[in-house]
């Protein structure tokens, strides 16, 4: 058996391991158009629950990556220059570089061929194979090939977002919500390693265009970003890596498979980054891919339309979330208005997955303390 993967981030080098130890004769090669060390962003954040499930479908994966892990037991939701505490919402990080090193170690001792800076502008570039994998995100060639044949629909939210690095640590999961000079902005910020984190900065479109960061080198814009942001960066400057302002991409697809040819992750679906579940949910795509291919006994004909009967109505619960959140996102500058712990419950139930029962299991104290305040909703009573 033949397999071509396109794309070595997390999805395409987990199908190769994966599809590798489960088939040892099966020749599968990865197709990767950057070089080993590139990544873009900087830490990959997973909840606990979602983490739960690489313990249970590959645990030798899970035991690789679980010391090079930080983790995180509560939220922070900063307004109005008051800090309210979520406790009980776990979360934990990893440095996306060191992700994608260990998973290239692991592939390369499965046997596994990865062929970098290796550009596939076309699939008739690809040699022969009986599979193809499209793991190569939301500008993938397979999909973008035949837009109409994946049925894809693409639309972009309205916000700006760019992501940042900074040497800082931070003990909570951190949002941080500000009226700057320009008006309301928003920064994402968690530590993914010691002394290390992310910092993700949003904002409103009528806050970009105050801003002029649309005529600012990224020298300079990352600068002024530091100024609305010091007390949350102290001494610590922005680091960028491609830090450009960017709207989200909301890709979806009807069809997910083509012939031989297979979507998976970013290349087949995108979920905004304040759920946290992109990398999350590729891993996902790619154990229902592989455990399709088994229960058909290696048939692709039949797989491949059995992958997306099991995976996607799983998926879509997920997908419905994040678009719940990205449109809590997208006005967040009217939340605004709420005072600080009815502001921080707005935000917890976001995504619509918290009503009032989960909320008390998950965030005893964080519940406590807006019973003690008189704050109450069609979910707290």
């Amino acid at each position: 058996m033949k397999v071509n993967i396109i794309g070595a981030g997390p999805a395409g080098l987990y199908a190769g391991i994966l599809i590798k130890c489960l088939r040892p004769d099966a020749e599968v090669k990865i197709f990767e158009q950057t070089t080993a060390d590139a990544t873009f962003g900087f830490g990959v954040v997973f909840s606990d629950q979602a983490l739960a499930f690489l313990q249970d479908d590959d645990p030798d994966t899970a035991a690789l990556i679980e010391p090079h892990i930080k983790r995180w037991s509560d939220i922070s939701v900063v307004h109005r220059n008051q800090r309210v505490l979520i406790d009980g919402i776990g979360f934990a990080g990893i440095k996306r570089l060191d992700l994608l090193r260990l998973m290239q170690k692991r592939a390369n001792e499965g046997g596994v061929r990865l062929s970098f800076r290796s550009r596939i502008e076309s699939v008739d570039q690809l040699p022969e194979a009986d599979l193809v994998v499209a793991a190569d995100g939301l500008n993938s060639i397979v999909r973008g090939s035949m837009p109409a044949v994946f049925n894809e629909s693409i639309q972009h939210l309205s916000n700006r977002f760019a992501w940042f690095g900074v040497e800082r640590e931070y003990d909570t999961l951190t949002q941080t919500f500000i009226t700057s000079p320009a008006g309301p902005m928003n920064a994402h910020h968690y530590s993914y390693k010691a002394g290390l984190s992310t910092f993700i900065i949003e904002m409103t479109p009528d806050t970009f265009e105050n801003t002029q960061f649309s005529d600012m080198t990224e020298s300079e814009y990352r600068e002024q970003c530091e100024q609305y942001f010091a007390h949350q960066l102290g001494t610590a400057k922005l680091i960028s890596n491609h830090s450009v302002w960017r709207r989200f991409p909301v890709l979806s697809c009807q069809t997910w498979h083509h012939d031989n040819m297979v979507l998976v992750g970013d290349a087949l679906h995108t979920a905004h980054f304040s759920i946290g579940s992109g990398t999350r949910l590729a891993l996902e795509d790619v154990i229902a891919l592989v455990k399709s291919l088994q229960l058909t006994e290696w048939d692709i004909s039949a797989a491949l339309p059995a992958y997306q009967a099991i995976r996607q109505p799983i998926l879509e619960k997920i997908i419905t979330a994040a678009r719940l959140s990205a449109h809590w996102y997208e006005h967040f500058d009217q939340h605004m208005e709420l005072e600080p712990w009815q502001f921080a419950l707005s935000y917890i139930q976001r995504a619509g997955r918290i009503d009032s029962e989960r909320l008390q299991q998950l965030a005893p104290n964080f519940t406590q303390q807006l019973i003690a305040r008189g704050i109450e909703s069609d979910t707290l009573k």
